[in-house]
């Protein structure tokens, strides 16, 4: 049997299309709304890399999501021109990418901001994920 590598077939477009680009605007939006509205001062560093760091949290649950869905995604209309189902980008890569960048986000937040911030964000990629995407959507 002769096994050579896969070469991939995904551009950039289909990784940004992996972190659902349209759930993470309204993750980022809440948590812009939620700096503007805290009590108290933030430094300018600080609030951007906690946004940046929700941002990329965010379009990691995507990824991790499509990952665990790529074959029921295949068979609706709305969801099945994804990559992943559409076999550019395999749900292995999806795997990798997804928690490549949850562990990276989340240690960067909890570094250069709070540990606090850190864990909420591991908690929200874990609820996403796990009780939603594999329990509640089922369900539903």
């Amino acid at each position: 049997i002769g096994l050579s590598p896969r070469i991939s077939e995904a551009g950039v477009a289909d990784y940004i299309a992996l972190l659902k680009p349209r759930v993470m605007s309204l993750v980022v939006f809440t948590a812009l709304v939620g700096l503007v509205i805290a009590p108290g001062h933030f430094h300018p560093v600080l609030a951007i890399t906690s946004i940046l760091c929700i941002a990329v949290g965010g379009g990691a649950a995507g990824a991790l999501n499509m990952c665990y869905e790529h074959d029921s995604d295949a068979l609706m209309s709305r969801t099945a021109n994804r990559p992943s189902p559409r076999g550019r980008i395999l749900p292995g890569e999806a795997l990798a990418f997804g928690l490549t960048l949850a562990f990276f986000s989340v240690m960067t937040l909890g570094i250069l901001v709070n540990w606090l911030a850190g864990a909420l964000l591991a908690f929200t990629i874990f609820f996403y994920v796990v009780i939603y995407t594999m329990w509640l959507k089922r369900w539903t």
